[in-house]
């Protein structure tokens, strides 16, 4: 019979002397990452000592993201990426794609990239985010992806906590804003000191910007619960994407929409304000990211003085109401680009529009016929050109006399409208009545 000696030396032996080995290590590891997370709990850390832990687990980096994926913290690095975001898993805002992205261990012999896993960070019933570990290799073990999920419950703490404090904070500068916008905050001298201990700067041109979910939540047939989760979800997007902008911008979330003050030069116009904040509008709504809210912007005008931000807020309000009549939601709208819609929008009977519009187009007014489309889209190019044939022809890619054709047949339908200025006006009118939606 051998001796242990004996044992240890068989191939047998050999390979569960190597198995223990493995456990031990694996154990000793599990105690190190233990005591990290509780050293990380007991300094009060947030989620960007987490990440710094989490990176430092794999040698390489790791960012802790909201659930559909916009990177709260980051920490570490990979030989080769000057920028984590930069990597085929995030858009190009800057968003983890997490809908893409398989939860858990993934199998070496898969598609999906084994140096990266990702875990969800839970609170009870809460989705609270995603934690994310980039290794420069290998492939991360099941045992590594087990250290994610140990980590993740730290995030979960540190995501808690840090939501209760922006919670509190929140709804004090919420608070302040509604004040501001109603006129109520006091002197504009006033206003602009105390927005400064909050951190915001008042004391320069800005536009005031409203992004309204098209979902009436009043309607909604979702829960209380979830329609107030789905607000701050849509509230914590637009604060997260102005303050990686500028932390100095005011910016909060009211009951189904986000108000933030846009900073911009004092002879900016309506396209150049309306480019700085498509900016924000693409970070909000990334990429055709999971979970997200549609919703209506509208843009104020430029003021110069906090006594002029009750008027701008009108506006904007204005602008959103307006734009989705006419665009019929998820649009963005300047106030001084509303032009004639303005006053369109002001009709309180839809009916009253819908019959000025039978009216005016008559047959045109209705789909029943394949060709009514296309004949109104080249009456709308005649009329937007100044009956400019030649210019007309060349938008819409026809030759010249299949254009007089159809307005030969345009004018048998609709009057003389070439030679009548005020029927021309009346059918541009109709035809901007026809686009507004909900008619």
């Amino acid at each position: 019979m051998p001796s242990a000696g004996e044992v240890g030396g068989h191939p047998a032996g050999e390979e569960l002397l190597a198995l223990v080995e493995q456990q031990r290590a694996l154990l000793q590891r599990e105690d190190e990452v233990h005591r990290v997370l509780v050293r990380v709990v007991l300094d009060g850390g947030g989620l960007g000592e987490v990440a710094e832990a989490v990176a430092g687990f794999y040698g390489g980096a790791a960012a802790v993201t909201t659930s559909d994926g916009r990177v709260l913290a980051g920490a570490g690095s990979l030989d080769g990426v000057d920028d984590l975001t930069s990597l085929p898993c995030f858009d190009r805002t800057g968003r983890l794609v997490v809908e893409d992205e398989p939860v858990g261990w993934r199998d070496p012999a898969g598609s999906a990239d084994p140096t990266r896993a990702l875990v969800r960070v839970v609170a009870g019933s809460s989705d609270l985010g995603v934690l994310a570990a980039f290794s420069p290799g290998p492939a991360l073990s099941p045992t590594d992806v087990h250290v994610l999920e140990r980590a993740a419950t730290v995030a979960a703490l540190a995501i808690t906590k840090e939501q209760a404090v922006a919670a509190v904070e929140g709804r004090y500068r919420a608070e302040f804003l509604r004040d501001l916008l109603a006129g109520r905050a006091g002197e504009p001298a006033d206003a602009v000191s105390h927005a400064a201990s909050l951190g915001w700067d008042l004391d320069r041109p800005m536009a005031v910007v409203v992004a309204e979910t098209d979902e009436n939540d009043a309607e909604s047939t979702r829960s209380a619960d979830e329609v107030r989760a789905l607000q701050d979800r849509f509230a914590r997007a637009w604060v997260q994407a102005v303050r990686a902008r500028d932390a100095s911008m005011a910016v909060a979330g009211f009951s189904q929409e986000v108000v933030l003050l846009q900073p911009v030069e004092a002879d900016a116009d309506a396209d150049a304000v309306l480019r700085r904040v498509g900016e924000l509008v693409r970070v909000v709504r990334g990429d055709g990211g999971g979970g997200r809210r549609t919703f209506t912007l509208g843009v104020s005008r430029t003021v110069s003085s906090a006594a002029d931000l009750p008027r701008a807020y009108e506006e904007a309000q204005t602008a959103v109401q307006v734009g989705r009549q006419v665009e019929g939601g998820s649009g963005v709208a300047h106030f001084d680009q509303l032009g004639i819609d303005r006053l369109l929008a002001l009709v309180p009977d839809s009916a009253d529009l819908r019959r000025f519009v039978n009216e005016s187009l008559g047959e045109l007014a209705t789909d029943d016929a394949p060709e009514n489309a296309d004949l109104r889209h080249t009456l709308s190019v005649l009329i937007d050109t100044n009956l400019n044939v030649a210019e007309t022809a060349r938008r819409l890619f026809f030759h010249y006399n299949t254009l007089r054709y159809r307005i030969a047949k345009l004018e048998r339908m609709l009057g003389p409208f070439t030679t009548d200025p005020q029927l021309r006006l009346t059918l541009a009118l109709a035809l901007r009545v026809h686009r507004m939606k909900g008619l």
